[in-house]
């Protein structure tokens, strides 16, 4: 029986490069995102593949996303992968510099969207006593660097979700899983930076990881036996040792 994925932040970046991998592995899909018109077209791109239903709405949003699960239509209303990915960096400030409503966006769909859709899918799970939730964190919820205050907070709460959901869910044989990358090269850097000059310089004189590389192990890690769960996993480009220290070569 064909296996029910469903992905926040499926428009770009990791959560898009995760659908393409799924699909291609008969992985039927509901896709999660604020961004209509990009729904439409990766759901019309996917359908070669295998069953896709799209859901247009922002994790932030309590009302809408209970409202938009809830409305998901049998087959896709049973879902046995969840894959909690959307997320967002603003600001790199220093604390007493930074601005609160870059951390009321961080906050709001980094640590409540997470809260929100989980809430929304968890209890099915239960009641069938099976399923997989993979967090996807960052390199930033296992360190704190510089100006990073509040987007590393959200981090390391995604990270204590994830271990707190692992204990609680453990009676109900529930896989969760949390992957946390490094420098990934997506939109992500764009949103942080507004789209200035200095998210192009991010990801220069050195090769970052490809949203598509975090693809590979997300499905890595629910393709794993029953008796298997990639529980932590940390993962950065072979350039860069932490947050800090990264070779470049210009």
């Amino acid at each position: 029986m064909k296996k029910t994925a469903l992905i926040t932040g499926a428009t770009s970046g990791i959560g898009e490069a995760t659908a393409y991998k799924f699909a291609k592995h008969g992985i039927n899909l509901v896709l999660c995102g604020r961004r209509l018109e990009r729904l439409l077209s990766i759901k019309k791109a996917l359908e070669m593949f295998c069953e896709v239903y799209i859901l247009n709405f922002d994790v932030s949003n309590k009302t809408e996303t209970l409202k938009a699960i809830e409305s998901l239509p049998n087959p896709f209303s049973s879902i046995d992968i969840l894959i909690n990915n959307a997320g967002n960096a603003h600001g790199l400030d220093p604390i007493h510099l930074g601005k609160i409503e870059d951390w009321d966006a961080m906050i709001d769909i980094n640590i409540k969207g997470l809260l929100y859709v989980s809430k929304a899918i968890i209890p099915q799970m239960t009641e069938r006593q099976s399923g997989h939730i993979i967090n996807i964190g960052s390199s930033a919820g296992k360190e704190v660097y510089p100006k990073g205050n509040v987007y590393c907070a959200s981090k390391h709460a995604v990270l204590a979700l994830t271990e707190g959901m692992r204990i609680d869910l453990n009676p109900f044989g529930i896989k969760v899983t949390a992957i946390n990358p490094g420098l990934v090269e997506t939109e992500f850097s764009k949103v942080r930076f507004k789209g200035n000059k200095e998210a192009d310089k991010v990801y220069k004189g050195f090769k970052a990881l490809q949203a598509e590389d975090i693809a590979e192990i997300i499905y890595f890690a629910v393709s794993r036996p029953a008796h298997v769960n990639i529980a932590d996993l940390l993962v950065f480009p072979t350039a860069q040792a932490n947050s800090v220290t990264i070779k470049k070569e210009f």
